[in-house]
């Protein structure tokens, strides 16, 4: 079974209500499924330099109820919030509300965090990977249980939710699709179990990693891990990543280029790497096939900023 082509853009920055309520409304328009924020907090600084975190005008929810008022069918959604910067039952309550108030167009992202800086600059401890991966598992049934509109009993080392039923009731039964984001097998292994998608987190900008695998053969192993998990269920799962890096151009060799002078990886080498999209149109769209056909990746992300441009390569594959 081939999983069709879906396409969604992350955007962060707006001047004016009046520039997101008209972006909001493009992506609409240029045919994509999905308009995604990310759960980044952090302004200008050494703060966000040292975290390395993108830049954000706008907080997620805000954003996204916003973006859902002012659209009729496009998807909205957060890749992903971060657990440790919400209070489980409270981001549970929220996320329910702009499930109801979007009419069933939210897809709720979640994952373990990962900036120790945006965490220390913002007052939060910053936990070993284990301690935030049982978290985000906990809350993960928690969201759960709480679109279930049963009396909730979550009981747990991170959650402790009890003696109400949760409100309001999901547009989409049982849930919102959810996805869990990552690149560690335990976190991608809850994704198969418990997700409807799979993000996968960008691969390292290397030729070789210290296992031996080139940044496509991690890929692979990444949503081998989702596959291994989800066993008869996986062919549901949409198979999501961000080329990080996309440009629709005639001309590839500086593009690639500039990109390798940043993340400091031969520009031959980066052609194919999972997070980078750079070339003509024709080129992308075979390019995109390819790794649908090798790694699994059916749902893909661009950032704001190519929304226009790679708005045609979204229509001719979306659906296929």
């Amino acid at each position: 079974m081939v999983r069709p082509f879906r396409f969604a853009v992350q955007a962060a920055c707006s001047k004016s209500g009046a520039e997101w309520r008209d972006f909001a409304r493009r992506v609409e328009d240029l045919g994509y499924s999905t308009l995604f924020l990310a759960d980044h907090y952090l302004g200008p600084g050494r703060a966000r330099r040292a975290a390395h975190t993108p830049e954000q005008d706008l907080a997620p929810i805000a954003a996204m109820a916003f973006a859902a008022a002012v659209t009729e069918k496009l998807r909205i959604g957060c890749r992903v919030f971060c657990t440790d910067y919400h209070v489980p039952a409270v981001l549970a309550k929220e996320v329910a509300t702009l499930e109801l108030l979007s009419d069933g167009r939210l897809e709720l992202g979640l994952g373990g965090g990962w900036s120790e800086g945006e965490y220390h600059a913002m007052g939060i401890p910053f936990e070993r990977p284990g301690r935030r991966i049982a978290k985000l598992e906990e809350v993960v049934a928690l969201v759960k249980a709480h679109f279930s509109g049963q009396e909730l009993d979550c009981k747990g080392e991170f959650v402790n939710v009890r003696g109400y039923a949760g409100t309001p009731p999901p547009v989409r039964r049982p849930h919102p699709p959810i996805m869990i984001g990552g690149g560690k097998k335990r976190v991608l292994s809850l994704a198969g179990c418990e997700a409807d998608i799979a993000s996968i987190s960008n691969v390292p900008f290397i030729a070789v990693n210290e296992d031996g695998l080139s940044p496509e053969q991690e890929a692979a192993r990444r949503v081998g891990y989702v596959r291994d998990a989800a066993g008869s269920r996986f062919a549901a799962l949409d198979i999501e990543s961000s080329p990080y890096f996309t440009e629709v151009t005639e001309d590839p060799k500086p593009v690639l280029e500039r990109v390798a002078s940043a993340v400091r990886m031969e520009a031959q080498r980066l052609a194919d790497h999972p997070n980078v999209l750079v070339g003509p149109a024709e080129a992308i769209v075979e390019r995109l096939e390819a790794r649908r056909q090798a790694i699994g990746f059916n749902y893909v992300t661009v950032q704001q900023a190519q929304a226009e441009s790679f708005a045609p390569i979204a229509a001719r594959l979306s659906g296929r």
